[in-house]
């Protein structure tokens, strides 16, 4: 990144990320109001919701991107990855999820972005924005610094700023644990057939109360509200992630210190496999399940009860 530093490019990105947003809002809003939600054909994806707005967001970002960065492969989920700039083998990769949620994002009701900036020589994230466009914690941020520690931290649409280093320590018993269950056969029947999970779920907490509740949530937000405390565990066991919804949010996840585990219990690396234009093209075609938590107890607790 030459002279510029890794806090630099990402308050560029974040910048940017706003104003898209700011943009946007309200040509969703009339989306939502006259029920014009402009979709296209999805060639990529044909189960997923493809509107004009992803497409305008796909274009905008390969355009601000390369006014803040000199080389990088650009690995959107809208387009095959591409070298943008001079060099043949950049070691930045940024993969963009432009407009998540874009079913629920033209009715006004949630929409998010995700930009990742991915060392291939570090083989590890080193920025990651998430932006919520209709909620005002605006943005979620992870960060590496320059001795190589990761922060996390949350901006509110007023511009405050507050760290996220405190995940939450429930036990299952009292977890709000969240889940992508808006696909009927795919997700919620799935989910809904995890008795001894619900069970375990619903059972009292210490204090005789139930406190276990199961809600919905959406992509590398998930994990987001997860780092935040906001929720205290988000998990995907039947379709799996692509890496554009669970790598954002695992990096921010990881710098707030959560935890992020496969269904067999091992802790998902921060290496996407992001490191040619072939493990790219691979990486983007596959899905990963997992367990995400504030604290390393909740997962297993919740792996345990879990039935494959």
């Amino acid at each position: 990144m030459n002279e510029q530093t890794t806090a630099q490019l990402a308050e560029h990105i974040a910048s940017a990320v706003v104003a898209m947003m700011t943009e946007l809002r309200p040509r969703l809003v009339q989306a939502a109001l006259t029920g014009q939600h402009s979709e296209n054909q999805n060639l990529r994806h044909e189960d997923n919701f493809l509107s004009d707005h992803d497409l305008w967001m796909h274009a905008r970002y390969r355009e601000v991107l390369a006014e803040y960065i000199p080389a990088f492969i650009y690995a959107s989920e809208e387009a095959d990855p591409q070298v943008i700039g001079a060099e043949m083998e950049p070691d930045l990769c940024v993969l963009v999820d432009p407009l998540d949620t874009s079913e629920l994002a033209v009715r006004s009701l949630h929409g998010y972005t995700h930009v990742m900036v991915y060392s291939r020589s570090l083989r590890r994230p080193i920025i990651a924005i998430v932006g919520d466009i209709f909620h005002h914690v605006q943005l979620y941020v992870g960060l590496r610094g320059e001795a190589g520690d990761d922060t996390a931290f949350v901006v509110t649409a007023d511009g405050n700023r507050y760290s996220l280093n405190c995940p939450s320590s429930a036990q299952l018993s009292e977890a709000l644990v969240t889940n992508y269950l808006m696909r009927p056969d795919e997700r919620f029947l799935p989910l809904s057939r995890q008795s001894s999970f619900i069970e375990a779920l619903s059972a009292p907490a210490e204090d005789g109360k139930r406190k276990g509740r199961i809600g919905v949530d959406f992509g590398s937000v998930s994990l987001c509200h997860v780092a935040a405390g906001f929720t205290d565990a988000t998990i995907e066991i039947a379709k799996g992630f692509a890496v554009w919804d669970l790598s954002p949010g695992h990096y921010i996840l990881h710098a707030a210190g959560g935890v992020v585990i496969d269904l067999d219990g091992n802790i998902i690396s921060l290496d996407s496999g992001l490191n040619s234009l072939e493990e790219i093209n691979y990486v983007m075609s596959t899905r990963q399940k997992f367990i995400a938590a504030g604290n390393r107890t909740l997962a297993d607790q919740i792996r345990q009860t879990l039935q494959s």
